[in-house]
């Protein structure tokens, strides 16, 4: 059996493990490990796979993710998103449909402290939908504004997934936040518009309050709020743009700061703190195992030749590069549709980007587009992940409205995708400043 013939069954037996429920990291690594043992021998497969721990222990970039992840955990147990939800919400009052608008708002400013989709869409739901429908909102739009609010929590930096992507594809991490972050405002206020678009064809959808539930409190005080949010977002992210800090650095600052504004603010215990250490733990144990198999995957995947030889297909039929990454956007939405975020990027990366290399496109652009197209797998059926996560703080909606009030949101990250497309500046900019 030829080298290639043997990566397409073992990526085809890889999502069927995966649609099992078998755990990613279990079956990257299953694959990778039998894949490579077929082509070069079990015995150099099993000495690769002992030197894949050594190397991820030895990455000075991985020591970012654990750093990160506990700042979002601090984050979300400290209650900093009913602060900013209070304040969007005081800051837009009087305009109908404020309450949808504000929770985007807030789901913008908590991922830019949080760096996770699900946690973002978790926190939001618990405080923005029961409000929204005490104010007469449908609760397919309460479902919607949050679910779409939600996936900013992984394009706005610091995002998980931008640093595991960062760590499969070794590309910089402060290049890739840096290349986020104005996709990532772009995003937020395409959201806006669909939420404003939907209150006008819809009035009758935010009730007679017009949102006005919890928009009593003055703006100014409402915004004083926020402070800690602000300084979080402006000492981390702002000292990995000014160049004071390394993202390590950043993280270990953010970290430590998150800490300390919980505690100062008698917003923790010790037992708070406690869990948080617990999450950060049990999260980034979870990562560790799927990156060691993932690096497993990619040698095997290098060894079949796969790549280099669907790049050479392409580029002989004359096809053009926007029909590339065209046809791997319309993949990744259909894959999105059944894959989780982290394990699309594991199974296609080692394919994908030695493709859109060698079409010239740049791999901290394509990572930016990637998260985009994970955004959207995260709010669609049936896997719809920040659905999911709402149907669970509030049963009363049913699945059928979520679905209904999340799909004209999936028109903000398709304009965002084609914007990128045609202007490949708006993610590239801020990291050419860096170079």
């Amino acid at each position: 059996m030829s080298p290639v013939a043997l990566s397409w069954i073992g990526i085809a037996v890889l999502v069927v493990l995966i649609m099992l429920r078998i755990p990613v990291a279990v079956a990257l690594g299953l694959v990778g490990f039998v894949g490579y043992g077929l082509i070069d021998g079990f015995h150099r497969a099993s000495l690769t796979a002992g030197s894949a721990p050594i190397e991820l222990a030895q990455a000075y970039s991985f020591s970012v993710v654990p750093l990160f992840t506990l700042m979002g955990a601090v984050a979300a147990s400290a209650g900093l998103s009913s602060d900013l939800f209070r304040a969007g919400n005081a800051v837009l009052r009087g305009t109908r449909g404020s309450l949808s608008i504000a929770s985007i708002f807030a789901s913008a400013l908590f991922g830019a402290v949080c760096g996770s989709s699900v946690a973002t869409a978790l926190t939001m739901s618990k405080v923005s939908i029961p409000q929204m429908l005490a104010a007469g909102y449908r609760p397919s739009l309460a479902a919607g504004s949050v679910a779409a609010g939600g996936t900013l929590g992984i394009l706005i930096p610091p995002s998980l997934i931008l640093m595991i992507y960062a760590i499969i594809a070794q590309q910089s991490v402060a290049e890739l936040f840096m290349a986020a972050l104005v996709p990532g405002l772009i995003l937020t206020v395409l959201y806006c518009i669909v939420a404003l678009i939907l209150v006008r064809l819809t009035p009758e959808g935010v009730g007679t309050g017009g949102g006005m539930v919890a928009a009593t409190e003055p703006i100014l005080p409402a915004l004083g709020r926020i402070w800690h949010v602000v300084l979080l977002f402006v000492v981390t992210l702002g000292g990995i743009y000014t160049g004071w800090f390394t993202p390590t650095e950043a993280a270990a600052v953010g970290a430590l700061g998150a800490l300390l504004l919980g505690l100062a603010l008698g917003r923790m215990n010790l037992r708070d703190l406690a869990l948080s250490f617990t999450e950060t733990v049990r999260l980034v144990a979870s990562i560790i195992f799927i990156v060691m198999a993932s690096t497993m995957f990619s040698y095997f995947i290098v060894q079949t030749g796969v790549a280099g030889g669907i790049s050479q297909s392409m580029q002989s039929a004359g096809i053009s590069a926007t029909a590339v990454i065209l046809l791997l956007c319309a993949i990744y939405i259909v894959m999105g549709c059944f894959l989780e975020g982290v394990a699309m990027i594991l199974i296609t990366v080692p394919i994908t980007l030695p493709l859109i290399l060698s079409f010239g496109f740049d791999p901290v652009w394509f990572g930016v587009v990637l998260v985009i197209l994970i955004e959207i797998g995260l709010i669609t059926p049936p896997m719809g992940m920040n659905l999911f996560v709402i149907r669970a703080v509030s049963p009363g909606i049913t699945i059928a409205q979520m679905y209904r009030g999340a799909f004209p949101f999936l028109a903000a990250p398709l304009v965002l995708i084609a914007m990128l497309i045609m202007w490949p500046q708006l993610a590239l900019w801020l990291p050419s400043q860096l170079r």
